[in-house]
This record gives structure tokens, C-alpha cells and sequence, in this order.
């Protein structure tokens, strides 16, 4: 709509855009109609790469505006899609917006990075007995070597810097790129330390000119007078890449090689060190055959001792007494597999590994000798759990039922889908004992109140955006502000602590409990909230603290200050100021077990 209001046409359709996505297609159109823009613009739902000159549009365009961007930059396809532009829909030397794109990092030093992906390191300090990356299989769990997009700002006094920011890789947009490139970079430690990770970021350029930027640089980066740093946005926040290992260590002054590469929907290093400038540290896939892939939190979960710890003794207490006992690992967890069939040796484990599927059972395989334990000691059962007989139990009943509960695949999604356990539990209720210990035997809703306001700013309602109307599309996209009626603002999965201005504004308490000792049931729960601090609030943080025991004496928390856990935002429709004019208020949830939603109201006083 700008491009076509620069170029000042009113009937002739010289701005074509288009969409692939079918639902944000219909969006666009409710758009351009409330704008009276549609006899101006020409949409058509294709991929850009599947535009054909002659049948989409009429000739070579002048002009081509895009926003193919991801945090890492080239993993939305940026690439192929200018490749595919240059040689079949554009003039020579066009115009584009942006005009060119920059990518730049830095080496740092971060505990907190490191233990995201170094489990054989930090699993030395457990006392447990347990080795999920036993010595000689250093590359049989971990993370992909990939960039992952983090909110560096959130960590920002958890860095020691290494060195000075540095240029990786540019690409012009009006110039066809390349679909693989390399560069060699000698840089300078800045300090004495050791190297966890490379952070990066990139830089647009939108003009010709360069007289118009924008940067998702770290706020810690000191930027020329005219780029500024953004608003806190989810959509487009740094990239994090993990040096291997312990990272490197360096001293100051030294030279540092790194060696980026990239293809034409990513980039990665490798690092050489200092002094051996022929050894890059890098991630080896050779060596074993095989390598279970995590997520960074999940990894980092696994090589915290305390966890271990709690873990470890839950499982202890329930075995305890019990002979010979056939357990049943519901979830994805391949640490609660090894911790049963080390603690107990006459048990039998029956993993179902709904995500991790083979996978789980090939990881069992390659560490069961190191972990003491024989193989034939696990069995994995691919049977959907309604089919579930004590055929498949060897014409025995269960006798503990577990799970974190962890399953694969699911970081995205809201912290209460986990309560699948419980449908699970129900399911298996035909082959459980009468005296089967369930773990976790209940799940606490918690919540507290927030003022959150770069979150809410972020899910803001849209009207005028450039003078162009952008109303229409609120109600689908989920948008709180400004919202029509009773319409409720959205409930969404976030780290709550890398939503970057955060103030709790009442204790944590309790919305509803989940009994896992009775069948999965429609829930219902109703809390009064006390405000213990003035401030506006933006919505309620919620999560889930899974109790291990009848006598509630362990319990894991997943709250906002378990940085490896998401918790669930229910953003307000408006925020309301509390303090001595509204002191309190009632959140009320209501649990459907057939569709495993959580409905969460909330009224002040």
C-alpha cells in the first residue's frame, strides 16, 4: 500500500504483492477493500518464486519491496527468493527496499549459553550415577549446530565480551546473491576468558542512500548516531551460535580465526584456536553413528544438578520396597528410563517415547553399557496407549507410571498441554495396579500478575500504520488493546524472563489443582489475586508446579524464575493501573480435557 500511494496511482494496478498463506491472503484483501486500495494493488496467492513474467505480471518490475527476513536473517529464504526475482522478474540494477543487509557478531564468555548446550560438561558435577553422555559418546546427545534466535538483552550482565564487534557477511538485495559464500575473519580477544558462543546480529539498510537503518544489534553495542536500537520485539532478536565443547579458551591480545559460512538459508562457524590454528573447534558428527538431537532448555534441564537431585530422589522414594516392579515411562524422557534401570536393576522399563519415537530407543542403546545396564532391560512400545493391553505387559500389571513430563516437539506450546500425562494415565488405567504409584501424582496451576509492557506493546491491536487502516485483522491475529466488546485478550507461550520490562506485581498462588490419582476430568478453579505492588497490569503469568509425591514434598517448578521453562501469558484487553484504587482481583480457569484448552477469565475490584 505505501509503494502504491508513493507511486501515486489511483486505477492502474502498477504494485503487485504476493502470499502464499491462503488465511493472511483473505486478511490482506479485508485490507486493501477497507482502504479502498484494491483496484491499486494486484494480489496474488503464489510463493514469489512461482511468479511467471507474462502470466503474474505484465513485465520486469523497477522496484522490489521485501520482508523475507528471520532473526538469523536467511532462514525465511532470502536467498533463493532474490535469486529467483533477479533472473525472472526484475530490470537490470533495480530498486529494492531494503537496499542491502549486514551481518556482524562477537565472541563472549556465558555460563548461562554454555550449560544450553554442554552436557558432558556440566553432568560431571552430578553425584547421581547417571551418564547421558558417557566418555568416548561425546556426540551422542546435544544440540543441532545451528544459530538460535535468543533475547541476548536478557542476559546482558550474565557477558563478558571477547571481543569487538565484527562484519561477517553483506548481500546487496539489488545484486543476484550467491547461494554459498565463506569469509575468514582474524579477530582480536579484548580479554583474558573463555569463548562459549558467538552472538550475532544484523543491520538493513533500506536506502540507496543509507540514510535509513534498522538494527537488531544487543543494547549493550554502541551504534552510529543514525541506526537506533528497535522496540523489544519477539519476531526479530538475536542469534546465539555455540562454540563446541568447554568453548575455547583465549588470552588477551591473541587472534581468534573464525570461519563463517553460509548457504542459502543459514550460517555457521567454526572457530580455530589460538594455539593451534589447524584445529577448528567444531561439532563432529563422526565417530558414532548416531546423535540424539534436544532443545538448547532441555539440554540444560539435564545437566542441572539440583533437577537431578529432586529428580533422583522422587524416583528413589517410589521404588522403593518394590520388587521387581515393571514401569512404564509415559513421556519423552530418556533420563528418567536410565534413573529407573540404574536405581532398581530387577526392574523392566517400558518407554513409549511419543516424540523421539526410534530414536529414543537407539540413544538407550548406544549408552546402556557405559550407564551398567543391560538393553534388553528397556522395551519401546509404539502401541497407540488406547491399545494398550497386559498383552503388551507381558500378563502383568504396572506398577509405577512416570513421566518429567517432557514431550518432544512441544516448545512451542502453552505449559498446560503437558497435562496430556494426564490423559495418558487415564488411558493406561486398564493395565495399572491397584497399588501403581503415578508420577507426578498432581499438577498445580499457578499464577501471578504482571506488568509486562514491551510484551503487550508487542501484541497491541493495529489501526493506522502509515495512514492505512489496519483494524480488520485484530480479532485473527489475537491482538489485545483497543479490542471491540468483551473480546479477550490472547493467552500465549513465552520465557517470560526475556520479555524485557518485567515487574511481578503479586505473590504466586494457586488457580486449580489436577489429581492425577482419578481419571482426566473437566476442571474448574477460581483464586483471589492480592496486588502487593503498585504498577499497571499487562496480564497474569501462569504455569504448572508438577508435585512428585503424596506427601507434596517435591515438587518442580516451572515458574517465571525457571529460566528453562515457558510460561503462559494471558495478555489483558487493556491494562488497568493497581495499587490503592484496585487492590485486588479474581482469576477464574476452566480445564477441557477433550481439547486440552485452558480457559482463564479474570475480573478487578
Amino acid at each position: 500500500m505505501m509503494a502504491a500511494r508513493a507511486m501515486g496511482s489511483t486505477t492502474c494496478r502498477m504494485v503487485t504483492a504476493c502470499e502464499s498463506y491462503l488465511p493472511m491472503v483473505k486478511l490482506m484483501k479485508k485490507v486493501l477493500r477497507l482502504n479502498d486500495m484494491e483496484r491499486q494493488i494486484k494480489l496474488i496467492n503464489k510463493r514469489s518464486d512461482e511468479l511467471e513474467l507474462g502470466v503474474d505480471i505484465n513485465s520486469r518490475a523497477q522496484v522490489l519491496v521485501s520482508e523475507i527476513l528471520d532473526s538469523e536473517l536467511l532462514g525465511e529464504g532470502l536467498i533463493p527468493s532474490l535469486q529467483h526475482a533477479h533472473d525472472m522478474l526484475l530490470v537490470e540494477s533495480p530498486e529494492t527496499v531494503p537496499f542491502r543487509a549486514t551481518t556482524y557478531g562477537q565472541l563472549v564468555e556465558s555460563t548461562f549459553l554454555w550449560k544450553l548446550h554442554d552436557l558432558r560438561g556440566n553432568e560431571a558435577e552430578a553425584c547421581d550415577g547417571i551418564r547421558l553422555v558417557p566418555t568416548g559418546f561425546e556426540n551422542v546427545l546435544g544440540v543441532k549446530p545451528q544459530q538460535y534466535a535468543f533475547h541476548c538483552d536478557a542476559i546482558a550482565d550474565e557477558v563478558k565480551l571477547l571481543s569487538e564487534p565484527f562484519k561477517i557477511f553483506e548481500f546487496d538485495f539489488s545484486k543476484r546473491p550467491e547461494s554459498r559464500g565463506e569469509t575468514e575473519l582474524s579477530i582480536k580477544a579484548t580479554d583474558d576468558g573463555r569463548v562459549h558462543a558467538v552472538i550475532s546480529w544484523w543491520i538493513l539498510q533500506l536506502d540507496r542512500e543509507g540514510t535509513i537503518f534498522y538494527s537488531t544489534a544487543p543494547r549493550w553495542i554502541n551504534l552510529p548516531v543514525n541506526i537506533s536500537h528497535g522496540d523489544w520485539c519477539d519476531h526479530w532478536k538475536q542469534c546465539v551460535w555455540f562454540v563446541p565443547g568447554e568453548g575455547m579458551s583465549v588470552n588477551k591480545d591473541e587472534e581468534v580465526c573464525l570461519h563463517a559460512v553460509h548457504t542459502d538459508i543459514s550460517i555457521s562457524y567454526t572457530i580455530k584456536s589460538p594455539v593451534s590454528r589447524n584445529k577448528r573447534m567444531q561439532y563432529d558428527f563422526t565417530g558414532r553413528d548416531f546423535k540424539l538431537i534436544l532443545p538448547p532448555e532441555r539440554i540444560a534441564i539435564y545437566g542441572d544438578s539440583e533437577w537431578r537431585h529432586t529428580m533422583f530422589n522422587a524416583i528413589s522414594n517410589a521404588l522403593q520396597g518394590r520388587v521387581d516392579p515393571l514401569c512404564i515411562v509415559a513421556d519423552d524422557s530418556v533420563f528418567l528410563t536410565l534413573l529407573i534401570a540404574h536405581l532398581s536393576k530387577t526392574s523392566h522399563v517400558i518407554s513409549f517415547f511419543p516424540g523421539l519415537q526410534d530414536k529414543g530407543l537407539q540413544y538407550l542403546q548406544a549408552v546402556a553399557s557405559a550407564n551398567n545396564f543391560s538393553v534388553d532391560r528397556v522395551e519401546y512400545i509404539k502401541k497407540k496407549k488406547t491399545k494398550l493391553t497386559v498383552h503388551d505387559t507381558h500378563q502383568r500389571k504396572v506398577d509405577l507410571l512416570i513421566a518429567e513430563p517432557f514431550y518432544y516437539g512441544t516448545d512451542s506450546m502453552l505449559p498446560w498441554q503437558n497435562l496430556r500425562f494426564w490423559n495418558e494415565r487415564t488411558m493406561l488405567d486398564s493395565v495399572l495396579s491397584e497399588d501403581a504409584l503415578i508420577m507426578p501424582c498432581k499438577a498445580i496451576l499457578k499464577a501471578c500478575a504482571l506488568s509486562i509492557p514491551d510484551l503487550w506493546n508487542s501484541r497491541r491491536s493495529l489501526s493506522k500504520i502509515e495512514g492505512f487502516d489496519h483494524s480488520v485483522v485484530n480479532s485473527t491475529l489475537g491482538a489485545c488493546g483497543e479490542l471491540p466488546g468483551e473480546q479477550e485478550g490472547p493467552c500465549l507461550p513465552y520465557f517470560i524472563w526475556q520479555c524485557g520490562n518485567v515487574k511481578k506485581l503479586s505473590e504466586a498462588f494457586t488457580v486449580m489443582e489436577f489429581d492425577f490419582s482419578k481419571p482426566i476430568m473437566p476442571s474448574h478453579g477460581k483464586s483471589q489475586v492480592e496486588f502487593t505492588e503498585p504498577g499497571i497490569c499487562h496480564g497474569f503469568a501462569l504455569w504448572i508446579d508438577w508435585v512428585m509425591d503424596s506427601e507434596n514434598s517435591i515438587v518442580l517448578s516451572t515458574g517465571p524464575d525457571k529460566r528453562y521453562w515457558k510460561q503462559g501469558v494471558k495478555l489483558l484487553a487493556k491494562p488497568v493501573g493497581v495499587g490503592k484504587s484496585c487492590s485486588s482481583a479474581v482469576i477464574e480457569a476452566s480445564f477441557d480435557p477433550s481439547s486440552g484448552d485452558l480457559d482463564v477469565r479474570h475480573a478487578f475490584s
